[in-house]
């Protein structure tokens, strides 16, 4: 029986499923320090650092089992797979740290392939992590933009060391920077706050690029999560988001995490636990009562002087009801929330062998794949998606767990994770249950006009609309950020860990830094809750 560094059955041997033998009765009848609504990533991390600090620490979970977004499940039998989350590579180096996740059994395994882009005139690009090997790939397809892609990194390169250089000096940890403390950090480097704050992605890579294959390459990387056309402000600073880590020391690394993304999650729930959190799952708030603790659908209270809410911003408000502050939540309902993402499980008989560079065992199956999109296209599909129809077409990132790590899948079969842009929340006609084949379609022959052996190689599919990431991970909107990433909502702009309610605080991806797994998020509200 596998057991934590604290002498406890693991949170993968359950599966997520944390049933505790204390009836909740006798749970309700204790006065617990603070109460964590939701056992997401974020929520998990806050309690681990609250329990840490000598707190006694419920951790509530509405669902079967723990890590919201990020967490693992059998789609199929054999194939352990993550709803959402797919990539580790903006994991905070100080929670690995202070949780000690490596002794849990974190272990990952970089994705130096990088970005893979096929084109439809049969011509590819491989974008690797290692820069000579990337700059051999531009040279050989449009020379002249090595010099581009050259300054396109450099600056870059300038922002993660001003505003997320390593160590405490991270502008990611405890209270989010004005823009004037941005704007110091800067030092005038007019470049990068236009990439920061003002560039469309379109803008960017124009000012990059002189060939449109390699500008498609990249289009994308800018809209990632976010329900805007990469013509639209801001988008470029999403693409810097994702390249702002430094995993492993090295900047702007993704990896795979062995057993699957939602091991995140479960580390974090079994270091929780062993630093005295309790975690119940299937336990499901129905209000949080500031200053006082929480209801449960059930009709118990479970009291408590503060209660962190790993929910998104729109459902802890509905679990606040009218004790919400009237100000507060008005600009809660200011951030947008409505996801416009679609995500994949697949099962394959093989990996995917792309026209323009056959082989179903390549260098580019360690990577991300996309399938990339014309500015046209971005912009027709964006517009559709608004309207409530399908696009023509989809771009589509793909990646492929069983690449390096088979633990996750039955023996001589494949994974492939697919995040695809844009769907709709609710359709003009018909509903996701009606429509689901037929987005299942688009997806595929987005993706299979690149390939020689789709449909064939697929087994099966998952397929999940916003409005499904809704109702199985909890997330309003179906939005996987908990609302928008663009400048506006950003920085100072974010929501902060402190609510006007009295003892109530937010953790979640809503929060300073912003959504993906982070899980400083969580740490940052801890840290609130403590006073440091």
């Amino acid at each position: 029986m596998a057991t934590t560094p604290g002498g406890r059955r693991t949170t993968l041997e359950t599966l997520g499923k944390m049933e505790i033998e204390t009836p909740i009765r006798e749970i309700a009848g204790k006065r617990w320090d603070v109460i964590v609504v939701g056992a997401g990533h974020n929520g998990l991390t806050a309690a681990a650092y609250l329990a840490r600090a000598g707190k006694s620490v419920l951790v509530l979970e509405s669902r079967e089992r723990v890590g919201g977004a990020c967490t693992i499940e059998e789609v199929w039998p054999g194939f352990k797979l993550s709803p959402c989350a797919y990539l580790v590579g903006l994991l905070h180096p100080k929670v690995i740290e202070d949780l000690r996740l490596p002794a849990y059994g974190f272990r990952w395994t970089p994705a130096t392939a990088g970005l893979f882009v096929p084109f439809e005139d049969g011509s590819s690009i491989q974008l690797w992590d290692d820069d000579e090997r990337c700059e051999g790939e531009i040279r050989r397809l449009s020379p002249m933009d090595v010099e581009g892609w050259r300054d396109f990194g450099s600056v870059k390169g300038r922002l993660r060391d001003a505003l997320r250089p390593e160590g405490d000096a991270d502008v990611w940890l405890g209270k989010a920077p004005t823009i004037e403390q941005i704007d110091e950090r800067l030092g005038g480097d007019h470049e990068a706050r236009r990439f920061l704050f003002d560039w469309s992605m379109v803008e960017c890579v124009e000012h990059y690029f002189q060939d449109e294959r390699l500008q498609m390459a990249y289009l994308g990387q800018g809209v990632i999560g976010t329900n805007a056309s990469p013509s639209d402000p801001g988008t470029a600073s999403i693409h810097f988001h994702h390249q702002s880590g430094r995993l492993g020391g090295v900047p702007g690394q993704w990896g795979y995490v062995e057993g699957g993304m939602g091991m995140v999650s479960f580390l974090l729930c079994d270091a929780a636990r062993d630093l005295g959190a309790v975690v119940a799952t299937g336990a499901s708030v129905a209000r949080i009562i500031p200053g006082e603790g929480v209801e449960l659908t059930g009709g118990e209270r479970i009291h408590a002087a503060t209660v962190v809410s790993n929910a998104d911003p729109r459902a802890t408000l509905k679990m606040l009801g009218t004790a919400a502050d009237g100000v507060w939540k008005s600009r809660v309902e200011s951030v947008p929330q409505l996801g416009c993402t679609l995500k994949m499980n697949v099962a394959l008989r093989e990996l995917p062998s792309f026209k323009a560079r056959p082989g179903t065992s390549e260098p580019h199956h360690l990577g991300q794949i996309n399938t990339p999109l014309k500015k046209t296209e971005w912009d027709q599909g964006y517009q559709a998606s608004r309207r409530g129809e399908l696009p023509a077409r989809l771009w589509t990132e793909l990646y492929f767990h069983t690449a390096h790590d088979p633990s996750v899948a039955p023996q001589g079969v494949h994974t492939m994770s697919v995040f695809a842009q844009y769907v709709p929340y609710a359709f003009a006609e018909g509903d996701w249950d009606s429509r689901r084949d037929e987005v299942k379609r688009l997806a595929i022959d987005s993706i299979g006009r690149f390939c020689e052996n789709f449909p064939d190689a697929i087994i099966d599919a998952q397929t999940l609309g916003p409005p499904d990431v809704e109702s199985r991970v909890g997330l309003t909107g179906g939005h996987i950020f908990q609302g928008e990433c663009l400048p506006s909502y950003m920085w100072e702009n974010r929501l902060s860990p402190r609510t006007p309610m009295p003892g109530v605080f937010l953790c979640g991806a809503c929060t300073h830094p912003g959504g993906s797994v982070i899980a400083v998020n969580g740490r940052n509200a801890a840290m609130e809750i403590l006073g440091e």
